[in-house]
């Protein structure tokens, strides 16, 4: 297959088919490669997860404090972790929604629609008044800020991912699904800088008063740049002649349920395991140091920082070694590798500063190799006419199954039973993957 692809429009093309418009009625000659669309790709992710992880961050060191100031800081926190959820829940219903917009105007109304969901959200976050301002009104204004980011995450779906899929080389196909996965050691790796510095500059008190809102502030601008990036790529006539030629357009929640129901199944449990890891590594860490441990936030932070950077040479490796191996192969050996990690959570977790370390460094690696394939796990079983549709879909189950509650479990699990319980939890998410893995022998992308 070609790097690049012609996109002149043959005499049959769906100039005038719902979500079109005029807009392709100035379609020019001209040639896209699969590097263009990852730019695309890329950009995207990376502001979703910096802003994702602005608030898990903030969820530990924050809201707690803020919000629930009269819990104790345990519950406090679980409190914040349960409203941390209610993204993941509401995301699919906003990828419903906004396919449905998608369908009787354009894939601009829908993102031009989302990004406005998405910066009213950030913004209402970082100027929303605290619970000794509000009291429980200012609780249920986070809670439903809080499900406006997940609709909004959900209808920001603009199927450059899979396009990136077809469109990449065959033989370099585990390459290019991980360039949209190098978002999440990014996006986390500045969060993380952006709080540490704050943490480590200004005081406790006006930290909690004001600092906690810039990353908000950042995080609004970055989301605003970046769908404005993605809306002028994808609203171009070459891009959406792509779309079109591959057959990426909504379907119907009835339709793909009845029809590719099996294929939603596997495909958000296939990557169970790297969903599962990603918050144990990140999240929870933070919090059971946050509330059981005399260990300076700052430092442990850049801990975290440092193992964002081996995630991120693991989500290169993963490519070299899917394209190598084969993407089943890769995701299959990952979870047992994840299996085998979650025996240990314990005794690091329990290890002191330096068990604790050796658990973000080794976990963090493990979740790049893994989560660097999870795209081509979310994408890879539909059929062209289902494929825009099944792999938001799937992408949305997998987050809600995997790692949604994940943070919320393992603290509760932990604080209250033991460590060896999230041992059990992580590796209930590796067994998931693999029993998906094994009812699955077509994760390869067709053509």
């Amino acid at each position: 297959m070609d790097s690049t692809y012609n996109t002149e429009l043959p005499p049959d093309s769906k100039l005038a088919s719902p979500g079109n418009g005029p807009r392709l009625l100035n379609t020019r000659h001209s040639q896209i490669a699969p590097g263009e669309i990852a730019i695309g790709v890329v950009i995207g992710r990376a502001s979703e997860y910096f802003d994702f992880f602005v608030y898990a961050i903030a969820s530990v060191l924050v809201f707690p404090a803020v919000f629930f100031p009269f819990a104790e800081p345990l519950e406090g926190t679980l409190y914040a972790f349960a409203i941390f959820s209610l993204a993941f829940i509401a995301r699919p219903f906003g990828t419903i929604a906004f396919m449905a917009i998608q369908r009787h105007f354009s894939r601009e109304a829908k993102l031009t629609l989302a990004l406005f969901l998405l910066g009213f959200s950030t913004a209402g976050i970082a100027f929303l008044p605290t619970y000794a301002h509000m009291g429980v009104t200012a609780i249920i204004a986070l809670s439903l800020l809080r499900i406006g980011q997940g609709i909004a995450l959900g209808g920001s779906w603009d199927g450059l991912p899979s396009l990136l899929a077809l469109n990449a080389p065959a033989n370099k196909r585990g390459w290019y699904a991980m360039l949209g996965q190098l978002g999440a050691p990014v996006g986390f790796f500045i969060a993380a800088g952006l709080f540490a510095y704050l943490i480590s500059t200004i005081s406790r008190a006006d930290f909690l008063d004001w600092g906690w809102r810039y990353p908000f502030y950042v995080a609004f601008a970055i989301n605003v740049v970046a769908l404005f990036a993605r809306l002028r790529l994808v609203s171009t006539p070459e891009y959406s002649r792509l779309l079109d030629e591959q057959e990426l357009e909504p379907t119907g929640v009835v339709e793909i349920t009845r029809s590719q129901g099996r294929n939603l199944v596997i495909g958000a449990l296939a990557a169970l395991a790297s969903y599962a890891l990603f918050h144990l590594v990140t999240v929870f860490p933070l919090s059971w140091i946050n509330l059981y441990s005399a260990r300076s936030i700052s430092v442990f932070l850049h801990v975290q920082m440092w193992g964002a950077v081996l995630a991120a040479v693991g989500v290169v490796a993963s490519g070299l070694i899917a394209d190598r191996l084969g993407r089943r192969t890769t995701l299959g050996t990952t979870a047992v590798l994840i299996a085998i990690f979650s025996a240990f959570v314990p005794m690091l977790m329990d290890g002191g500063p330096e068990g604790q370390d050796l658990f973000v460094i080794l976990g963090f690696g493990l979740l790049g190799l893994s989560y660097g394939q999870a795209a081509g796990a979310v994408s890879a079983n539909f059929p062209a006419k289902y494929r825009y549709t099944g792999a938001a879909l799937t992408s949305d189950l997998a987050w809600l199954v995997g790692a949604g509650f994940a943070p919320l479990v393992a603290l509760g699990l932990s604080a209250h039973f033991g460590l060896g319980y999230v041992s059990l939890y992580l590796l209930s998410g590796a067994f998931g993957s693999l029993a998906a893995l094994s009812l699955n022998r077509s994760l390869q992308i067709r053509n």
